[in-house]
């Protein structure tokens, strides 16, 4: 049985040793090292990239990522935003998992690259984590 160090960190629900954290990641990270990284659902189904990290300056927390999914070649693109604490990285593969259908993610309330929502805007925060399951994060 491996010794465990105090220094150790509970990430996900799983303990993870404290040597694997002589550099950045997986438990801080630059933004821009997320940005492009794939997102795949439960079932290895490939749902896009990550586009943005957009952060409420506010309260320091990271509130959404924005994902880009349904388009060829950046054409057509639909953006999503997705609550963050329904994205669960996966160093190892450098993609996230967001445990929903394509289906789900093509009925989500989305948007496109000239007409972004008022992220701001309580109810439509409100109405994105309820599409997602997720409690507000500000909560």
């Amino acid at each position: 049985m491996r010794q465990t160090n105090v220094n150790d960190r509970i990430i996900d629900g799983e303990r993870v040793a404290a040597s694997n954290f002589g550099g950045p990641g997986p438990a801080v990270m630059a933004a821009g090292t997320l940005t492009g990284d794939g997102v795949v659902n439960n079932s290895g189904e490939s749902l896009g990239e990550i586009k943005e990290i957009m952060i409420d300056v506010r309260s320091g927390k990271i509130a959404y990522a924005v994902l880009s999914f349904g388009g060829f070649l950046g054409m057509g693109d639909k953006l999503f935003a997705i609550p963050w604490h329904a994205l669960q990285l996966d160093p190892t593969e450098k993609q996230f998992i967001l445990n929903v259908s394509p289906e789900h993610l093509k009925n989500a309330p989305g948007f496109d690259k000239d007409h972004w929502p008022s992220m701001a805007n309580e109810q439509w925060a409100r109405d994105i984590h309820s599409y997602y399951s997720e409690p507000p994060y500000w909560n």
